[in-house]
Order: C-alpha cells, then structure tokens, then sequence
C-alpha cells in the first residue's frame, strides 16, 4: 500500500477488509513528530545501510575500502570479497572522506533445523513459585523446571520477558512495558545461589524467612519482593571483593552497560520519568560529562553487578535445556532506553493496534516508536543491541507484534487508538539483522502475527524462517493442517486459559473485574474445544486438557507449546487487556508450587501425549 514521503500510509485495510482514511490532523502530528522526511540518496555512498545475502556477488561502482567487524580491511575496485563474512561492516567510498555505508551481510533467513519437530513448555516465570522463592518464580525455579522438563521429553522453555524494569516502588507488573529491554530484573535473583552469601548467616536467614512468607498470597507483591532483595544485595555488594570475570563483563558491556546502570542511579536520585530530571541529566551525554560522586561511582558499579549476577544464572538454566525469551515490542517512554535512544524516538507518538474484531476501540499500549528514518540513520545500533542482548542465552526468540517490522501503528498522545495510523519500516534490513543475530546464536525465531495481518506477511516471515504463531482459538483449521513453520498452541498469555473457556470461569472473571465480556467469542472458544476434541459439552475438564493436546500433537508445525496454567487447570488468565486496574494482571501466581508441579499426574499426562512427535534438537550449539 502507497506511503508518503514519511513511510506513512494514509489509508489501511481494516480487519473486516474495509478501507479506512486516516485524518489530516493525525497525518499532520505523526509528520511533525518524525521532523523532514530523509532526503534521497543521490549516489550509492549517500546510503545509510545496505543489504546484502552472504551468497550473492555485490558489483560496487566505484573504488572502496571494506572494513570488517573485527577492524581488518581490504580495498575494492569493483566488486566485494566473495562470500563475505555475516555481520556488520563497514564500506567507504574512496572518493568521500569520511563517509561510509553500514553493509549488512546476511544468509539470508533465519536459523531452522532441517525437519524440526519439538515442543516445550511456556512458563510465567514470577509465577512459577517453588517453597524456596521469595514471593515470585525465580531463575533457580527456572533451572529446577528445567531440570523437570528436559528428561520429560521437552525441547524447549518459552518465558516471559525478563526486562529490566525502574529501580523503585511500586514495582512495574507488566513484562511488556520494561526500562530496558537489553537488561534483566534483579527481582529474578535467587539470593541464597549469589557467591558469598552464605557468609550472611542469620542476616541472610531473616529475609530469606520474610520472602517465603509471601508465597503464602497466591498475589506477587513485588514491591516487597523488590525492597527484601535490595536489602540483601546490598549485603553481599558490601562485602564483594571483585572478580576477574565481573572485570571482563564490564569491559564487554562497555558504554551501553555503563549508561543502564547510569540511568538506574539517576532514578534513585530523581525518580522514574527522566524528562522531570534537571536539564543536564536528561540526556545521556551531558549526563556522562558530569563528575560523579565517588557513592555514586560505587552505585553504578553496583547495578552494573546485579546485571553480571542476572546473567550467570539465566545461563545456568540455558545450559539444561534451550529457553525462548520473549521480545516486547517496545519499551517504558520513563525508561532507560527511552533515555539513551530518545534522539530516534517519536516522543509523541505511542504504539498499539487498530481497531479490530476482538478490540472494537483499538490498543494503545503507551510504548514510544522509533522513527523509521533516524533509527536508519544509527546503522539499526539500536534493534541490534536489542536482539543480540535477548538471544545470545537462549535457543529462540519469540518477537511480539512481529508485525512491526513491517509497520506500526502510531497513535498521537492523548487520541483514541482509533486516530493512528500505519508507519512504514524497512521489513527487509530488520530481517537481515534477525537472520544475522539468530545464525550466530543458532536461535530459532517465533513472530506473533496474530491481529491485523497485511497481505504478503506470514508469506515474507515464512521464507526468512520465522515461524508463525498458531492459536487453536482462532485456527479455522485443525491442528493435523497447520503449517510446519510454526509454533502451535491453545492460547496465549492475554487470551482465555483453557480451563477457563471450559469451566465459564474467565467469562465471569471479565465480568468481575468491570470488563465487557465477549460472551460470542467465550462461545466461540468452546465450541471450538468440542469440535477440535471431539467431547461431549458434560465432558469432565481432564478429558478435555488430554484430547485437546493429542490432537494438537498431531500438527506438522515445528513446535508445539504446552503452558502450565493448563498443566496446572488455571482458569485466570495472566492478563487481561481490558480489565482498567481490576484485574491482578501479571500478578497470580500459579496455585501450586513447583515442586508439587512436577510431582502431578496431569503435566506428566500431557508430556506423554507430546513425545510422540520426534524430531531435530533445536539447533546445533553446545547444549545438552
């Protein structure tokens, strides 16, 4: 569909197939938030980034000197080093002086074993509680269900964003609004696993005894949780005396690290929102010049540690079995990258969807976009940071809304969804970076293409081996017709949990919580259960959860997913969009504890159903 000279399109294609025109008053903001529009390259050395496959042969019009990633270099007269090294490199024009194009060297698509058939686990993990957590699941939970998963058969842990969010209260609940999605939530620490803590005896024992005390209230209160792990932290960094790998985690992280840990002092000091901080600390780089206090030299140093810690444990877990983390589609406008990426950000602008069949308003989800051109201007520093820092532990990542590498709706401040409209970006130089990251990391890609989906699409992922995400709620099909390049499962973390279609309870838990019931789409749902699982309407809610996953054992697709609210016969969702503050959104835990999860009979029960699918490991890194 035609876009201006902004990437903007000013009419879209509805969910009922119906054209929509966007208003001139929206048309006018959404321009004014993105500044002029970029001028046209006049030769090939005024591009900013170009893409080329590792496997095709690249003719330069001109002479050019290539400098590759590791800083070694060969000139060119006229055609590229054939095949050239994947990443990102650098092509200068011998005839500008100081100019050169960031030339993306991609294979192409995205990393995906030949025949794969697996599947796995999808976890909340704050809510995944064992009797050793502090009030919410943790990384030593996560290591323990892998421990759990891995000789039951699964391949696979798809978790919740583990983003780091403002250090302060209240705690932010929601996984899809973070800081920072680059760095991880010390709330994820397990504090008896940390070194040296076991030299805090009955300190360590006292808060230790508080923490768990909190598990006894199915409702996280991570605001607690946050202020006893802070206690406790603060202990240990007391009496740490440095190590030769924090050493080398620092020099690795370099500037990006310093800046997170930068941030989080600043928010101590001036609380979250930094656009009320005083003039000089508002932007990173005038912050950085200012001279720090030697306390707060030792606070950054300090955040900086609980990221090594965060670290070291996420990959104890990876080593057991390969995890999926999960990628938000934006970040907290308060937040730490809003902070160091506000120069390519449209301040004004917030993301969402439009309206849709099961959003008759739209969604606005109150995440800054970054604007197309300017983020093109950084060489994509900032979505490669971003990818690289989410998949280098894991063995898949799962991109929400995968739908905004291609466009995203940009709803003014202040509008109603309604009055947004589409924003292009460049689908194939995000993609390009994808491939490179998930090759590298020998990752599996997932993109969330539910809700309004253009035409070409799921066509475009599917060759760049990006799985599908394949719901049996909205399938028309059965789960045996499916495509193999997708991850199929019943629901996801905003829908309806499967025992909560089945029992009634998620309709009245709408309803409970002041949000307005879909009562035909509830219906939809189970009517879909006894189609799909061939039950009766009296069927008891085991019968349903076993027939429902051996027919969803039976896809062709890649991975199939089970998710422990359904091990579990939860019938509350983890959230609920529409439910305006009265609903525990990201806050219930599951309603039993871990260890007595992997002790029952009905998560063994659905691990036996999906062992009949045999197929490839996930990938060929070091894993066991």
């Amino acid at each position: 569909m035609k876009t201006d000279a902004w990437g903007i399109q000013a009419q879209y294609e509805d969910a009922a197939g119906k054209m929509r025109k966007v208003s001139k008053s929206s048309l006018t903001r959404i321009r004014a938030a993105m500044g002029d529009p970029p001028p046209p390259a006049l030769s090939w050395h005024d591009e900013q980034v170009k893409v080329i496959r590792q496997d095709e042969p690249f003719i330069l019009p001109a002479d050019a000197v290539l400098m590759f990633e590791d800083g070694s270099s060969v000139e060119t007269s006229s055609r590229l080093p054939h095949p050239l090294p994947i990443g990102y490199h650098k092509l200068m024009p011998a005839c500008v002086s100081g100019s050169f194009v960031r030339l993306i060297v991609t294979p192409g698509r995205c990393h995906l074993p030949e025949s794969l058939r697996i599947w796995g686990w999808s976890a909340q993990l704050y809510a995944t509680r064992s009797t050793k957590s502090w009030g919410m699941g943790d990384l030593a939970d996560l290591v323990d269900l892998a421990r759990w998963a891995a000789p039951l058969g699964a391949q696979l842990l798809l978790i919740n964003p583990l983003h780091a969010v403002p250090p302060l209260v209240p705690q932010e609940a929601s996984p899809y609004s973070p800081s920072s999605r680059r760095f991880l939530n010390p709330l994820y620490l397990r504090i008896e696993d940390l070194p040296e803590a076991k030299k805090l005896g009955q300190e360590l024992s006292q808060l230790a005894a508080m923490g768990r005390a909190l598990n006894t209230n199915r409702h996280i209160d991570r605001d607690r949780v946050y202020h006893l792990k802070q206690e406790a932290l603060q202990l240990l960094w007391n009496s740490f005396e440095g190590d030769e790998d924090f050493d080398r985690f620092q020099s690795a992280g370099g500037r990006s690290l310093r800046q997170y840990a930068l941030h989080c002092c600043l928010v101590e000091r001036f609380g979250s929102d930094w656009r009320r901080w005083p003039a000089v600390y508002r932007h990173p780089d005038s912050a950085e010049s200012e001279p720090a206090l030697p306390a707060e030299v030792d606070r950054i140093t300090f955040h900086m540690w609980q990221q090594w810690l965060l670290g070291r444990q996420l990959t104890d877990a990876g080593q057991i079995i390969p995890l999926m983390q999960d990628l938000p589609i934006g970040f907290s406008p308060d937040g730490a990258d809003a902070w160091t990426w506000q120069d390519v950000l449209a301040a004004e602008m917030t993301v969402g969807a439009p309206p849709d069949l099961f959003n008759a308003t739209g969604q606005d989800w109150g995440l800054p976009p970054f604007i197309p051109h300017k983020l093109r201007a950084t060489g994509y520093q900032p979505f490669i940071e971003t990818i690289r820092s989410i998949i280098c532990r894991a063995g898949g990542l799962r991109i929400d809304h995968v739908m905004g590498l291609f466009r995203l709706w940009w709803v003014p401040r202040g509008s109603p969804p309604k009055d947004g409209a589409f924003v292009r970006y460049a689908a194939e130089e995000l993609l390009a970076i994808l491939a490179v990251e998930s090759t590298r990391a020998q990752a599996i890609v997932v993109g969330e293409d539910l809700g309004t989906v253009e035409d070409g699409v799921r066509e475009t992922l599917a060759e760049q081996n990006v799985l599908s995400y394949r719901l049996l709620w909205f399938e028309d099909q059965p789960p045996a017709q499916y495509p193999w390049k997708a991850l199929a499962s019943v629901t996801t973390h905003d829908l309806p949990t499967l025992a909560g279609v089945w029992t009634g309870a998620d309709l009245e838990s709408q309803r409970k919580s002041g949000a307005t019931p879909d009562e035909t789409a509830q219906e939809q749902f189970r009517t879909k259960l006894v189609e799909v699982s061939q039950v009766e309407d009296q069927t008891n809610l085991d019968e349903v959860i076993t027939k429902t996953f051996s027919k969803l054992a039976e896809s062709p697709c890649a991975v199939v997913m089970a998710d422990l609210e359904t091990a579990c016969a939860v019938t509350e969702r983890p959230n609920m969009p529409t439910s305006g503050g009265n609903y525990p959104n990201w806050s219930l835990a599951l309603p039993c504890y871990l260890e007595e999860l992997t002790a029952a009979e009905r998560p063994a029960t659905l691990a036996h159903i999906l062992n009949r699918r045999v197929g490839d490991t996930i990938g060929t890194s070091s894993r066991p």
